[in-house]
């Protein structure tokens, strides 16, 4: 099952039978908006508050996931979860309404992919009939905790990325139809010294090819193997310095078509998000709706996503540390 290094091979194949995502307002009026399954008009989702709303955005793609896997919560083993608040609390406050049992993860925006490597290593080993992996992020909780509440309107730099409200969630299981999670990279963690809150492309981006090429080190392949690799919410930023290490590492990451997701699910034309789209439902929600849409209908057979977390704090940043960042990888592919 270990390959290489850093790098896991599921030679059982568990399959994603049903994914879910549900967004908020600004992601419906993006150019992926057909790809998801509920947008809410309002960012408070009927509650009290925007932390009790990203709660709430996790219980209903976890619900719906469940929903259209035509199974009920009794018959999911183990839910894999994990968000930004201070101790994921909105994955922890979901697995207390859902009442499955409960490993909460926290990979920052790295979250989607390292709970479906853990989902997929669970099922892979007969360890669970059924998993259930998800995440969510809420842009006015999100960036009131790590950056500067809404309201206070101050001025964001063009490195500043604009966090996704959403949530999506995936249901895993050796019986029934859907794409193969078939590998997993578990990426380390990369420290450049960053320590600006405002540049997380930068930070994140040399963790994401880190990740990448240590996959294709441990798999003993080529980029052209995938049709598509996804990085998490590089964003503009980001995703310009990556193309620079690899051209620099002399990786052939032109051997196929690389993107990121921070850069797909907004339309930088009508849309202010600075140098694009972060947080932990950013990945998750483009991977779940999205992409395993374009796998559906046969456009895409390989995908690799690879999902970037910036591991600081509040506490971290206000004394005065730098910004440790991590990649984790997963290929998925149709059967």
């Amino acid at each position: 099952m270990l390959q290489g290094h850093q790098s896991w091979v599921f030679e059982n194949k568990p399959a994603i039978i049903s994914s879910a995502t549900i967004v908020g307002p600004f992601e419906g009026q993006g150019p992926l908006a057909n790809d998801f399954d509920t947008i809410h008009a309002d960012l408070y989702l009927g509650q009290e508050s925007w932390e009790k709303a990203e709660k709430t955005l996790l219980e209903e793609s976890a619900s719906k996931a469940i929903e259209k896997a035509g199974l009920t919560k009794e018959q999911i083993q183990f839910y894999f979860g994990g968000d930004l608040m201070n101790q994921i609390i909105s994955s922890s406050f979901a697995a207390r309404t859902l009442n499955i049992p409960y490993l909460g993860v926290f990979g920052a925006c790295s979250t989607s992919m390292e709970s479906l490597a853990l989902a997929a290593y669970i099922v892979n080993y007969n360890g669970a009939k059924h998993a259930l992996a998800g995440t969510c992020s809420h842009n006015a909780s999100v960036e009131k905790q790590f950056r500067y509440p809404t309201e206070y309107g101050s001025q964001k730099p063009p490195t500043a990325q604009y966090t996704v409200t959403g949530s999506g969630s995936a249901v895993l299981s050796l019986e029934g139809s859907g794409p193969k999670v078939t590998s997993a990279t578990i990426g380390r963690v990369i420290d450049m010294g960053i320590t600006d809150p405002f540049n997380m492309g930068a930070a994140m981006a040399p963790a994401a090819v880190d990740t990448i090429q240590a996959h294709f080190r441990d798999m003993q392949i080529e980029p052209s193997y995938y049709d598509l690799i996804v990085t998490g919410d590089l964003s503009k930023v980001g995703y310009e310095i990556a193309k620079e290490l690899f051209k620099r590492h002399n990786f052939p990451i032109d051997q196929t078509n690389y993107q990121d997701c921070g850069m797909m699910i907004y339309n930088y034309d009508k849309q202010n998000v600075q140098a694009g789209a972060s947080g932990c439902a950013c990945s998750a929600v483009v991977t779940y709706g999205h992409l395993l849409n374009r796998m559906k209908r046969g456009e895409l057979k390989r995908l690799l996503v690879v999902a970037t977390g910036a591991l600081l704090s509040p506490l971290s940043y206000q004394q005065g540390e730098s910004i440790p960042c991590i990649a984790h990888a997963v290929a998925i592919e149709s059967n």
